[in-house]
């Protein structure tokens, strides 16, 4: 079933795209489409650029015009800078820290839930060699799913207002359990509003527990744009000693640097979706480097970008913070404390990733919020609409 519901929608679009050229119009497009060697790649292939420059333009020409209270960039932006969620750990309040006894408590109970059942690390082991460490950590993640609290007690019946218990125990037990999960695949013989925050926000809004949320989150987080940043940071640093040796002068550091802006790549580790400055986090741990790693080549190394990118970026014009995140600094700490295996950094920002995104579940249960479903527009309604407004 699940094959001829595939050839339906494949149909489908071929309809749609077919509709379509009486907008796009033109020769081009009749000739394609009679051309029968042509498959759906090869249409998408050849429609793409035009909807790219459609995209530009409507950038452009519209970026600025008011829908309410939301302008056209935000929606062509991914939201940034919409205010659409309610995150109750989004505050940090220094009046609200725990006392050591509370830590201590929750340490112990923390303990006592930590124990991972073998079936986890057997889904792990049957991945293949060449499975990355994320992939192997959602797949642990998920192998824990089974024994959903809330998962249970749903499908048992209760009332929404008692949601948040069952995803309170979920919660607690599936962040006893990661770091074990995290370890056992470091020490595998495998090798291997944030997406990851907000994915875990999504899914959960559709009722799935805590463990599917908590996975969905975990392939947002593996993303380059998001935690697999401080690995990617790292094998490029190691790149730029491999290719240039570690005492490369600053001068040399520039004309590589250029040299892989020019490339169209970019300089892993600078630039931030929210700061306009240099990372605090990323201060920090230069304060710590300076004093515990001064001599560290790699930190030396890190040490040169942060008097190099900056500048180089400004004068580019294209970059709204040239400034360094965490990302740029964390794997070269990491690294010298002996976790060298790059590939399992972001296995590690998961851990950290599961309080957070775990307290807020209870939250979402607990203050009865609803499924999360924003509108959706098309490039020809915000056409039509910012005609409508000039006009």
């Amino acid at each position: 079933m699940a094959f001829f519901r595939g050839l339906t929608a494949v149909s489908r679009l071929r309809s749609r795209l077919t509709q379509e050229a009486t907008t796009l119009g033109g020769v081009r497009w009749l000739q394609m489409q009679s051309s029968s060697d042509l498959d759906l790649r090869s249409q998408l292939q050849e429609m793409i650029p035009e909807q790219q420059d459609r995209l530009k333009k409507l950038k452009s020409e519209h970026g600025k015009v008011q829908l309410g209270n939301i302008s056209v960039d935000m929606v062509l932006g991914g939201m940034r800078g919409m205010t659409g969620m309610l995150w109750e750990t989004s505050l940090l309040d220094p009046e609200e820290v725990p006392t050591k006894e509370q830590v201590d408590a929750l340490s112990k109970e923390l303990l006592s839930r930590s124990k991972v059942p073998d079936h986890v690390y057997a889904a792990i082991d049957a991945l293949p060699s060449s499975a990355h460490p994320m992939t192997q950590f959602t797949t642990g993640v998920m192998a824990l799913q089974v024994e959903s609290e809330f998962q249970k007690a749903y499908e048992k019946g209760m009332p929404k207002t008692k949601f948040w218990e069952p995803t309170y125990e979920d919660c607690l037990n599936m962040i006893a359990r990661l770091p074990d999960v995290a370890s056992y695949v470091y020490r595998s013989d495998h090798e291997g509003g944030n997406v990851s925050a907000h994915t875990g926000h999504l899914v959960g809004s559709a009722l799935s527990d805590p463990y599917l949320s908590f996975a969905a989150a975990l392939n947002g987080l593996a993303g380059p744009l998001h935690g697999l940043a401080n690995q990617e940071v790292l094998l490029w640093i190691k790149s730029v000693i491999e290719e240039t040796g570690s005492d490369i002068s600053t001068d040399q550091l520039k004309e590589y640097v250029w040299k892989t802006l020019k490339s169209g790549k970019v300089v892993p580790g600078y630039g931030h979706g929210v700061l306009r400055q240099t990372d605090p986090r990323y201060t920090c741990q230069r304060e710590f480097a300076l004093k515990h790693l001064p001599e560290d080549p790699l930190f030396r190394l890190v040490s040169k970008l942060y008097e190099v990118v900056p500048p180089i970026l400004t004068e580019l014009g294209k970059v709204k913070n040239p400034w360094p995140n965490v990302d740029a600094h964390s794997g070269v700490l990491l690294n010298h404390f002996g976790l060298s295996e790059a590939r399992c950094y972001t296995v590690l920002f998961g851990v950290s990733r599961g309080i957070g995104i775990g307290s807020q579940l209870i939250w979402d249960r607990a203050l009865g919020l609803p499924l999360e479903r924003p509108k959706s527009v098309t490039m020809e309604w915000l056409e039509n609409y910012c005609k409508k407004k000039a006009a």
